[in-house]
């Protein structure tokens, strides 16, 4: 069995679940998502945690058990906490400026870029060089992240663009004479 799967999943206290048929939803403070389980997988409820096992020895199944559980980790962190990535703009004249449901940025071109922000996700500029992307949803959360990220990724001699805050960027050194 995968050991990811061994380690049962703990519902905290505000969140509910629900299994019908073969659709898995969780609903918390800050909304509610859903899935399809696999039909390779059985899920089990034991008061407030849950278990998910192969329901054969296949190696399909066993690897479908792990992600399902990883799946249902995301879907209940992403109800009671949510999930949060910070960007940040590193370069002269580079500036984040969120307004409703777009994303105003400048980063050197000569035009200013203006990304529209999916449903779910919220986006905030604590100052004009930080992004925070939030949401329920990891998978959508990240994606943002990397889109926003794309428009200007971090260049290797100056370290100029858009980076995640925990990244690491290595400065290449410089031509020499």
């Amino acid at each position: 069995m995968s050991r990811v799967a061994k380690v049962p999943v703990d519902l905290p206290k505000g969140v509910e679940f629900n299994l019908s048929g073969t659709t898995v939803s969780v609903k918390g403070s800050q909304g509610s998502m859903s899935m399809e389980l696999n039909s390779e997988v059985e899920l089990k409820q034991e008061e407030n945690s849950l278990t998910v096992g192969p329901r054969s020895g296949s190696r399909f199944s066993n690897a479908m058990a792990g992600t399902t559980r990883a799946l249902l980790a995301n879907m209940v962190q992403g109800v009671s906490e949510g999930f949060e990535k910070k960007l940040e703009l590193v370069g002269v004249g580079y500036r984040a400026q969120a307004q409703g449901n777009k994303l105003n940025l400048t980063l050197g071109f000569s035009h200013p870029v203006v990304y529209d922000v999916p449903e779910g996700i919220s986006v905030e500029t604590p100052s004009q060089t930080e992004v925070l992307v939030k949401g329920k949803d990891k998978q959508k959360v990240g994606q943002v992240a990397a889109e926003i990220r794309r428009y200007r990724p971090p260049e290797p001699y100056k370290g100029k663009g858009v980076r995640y805050s925990d990244e690491r960027v290595v400065l290449k050194e410089a031509k020499k004479k």
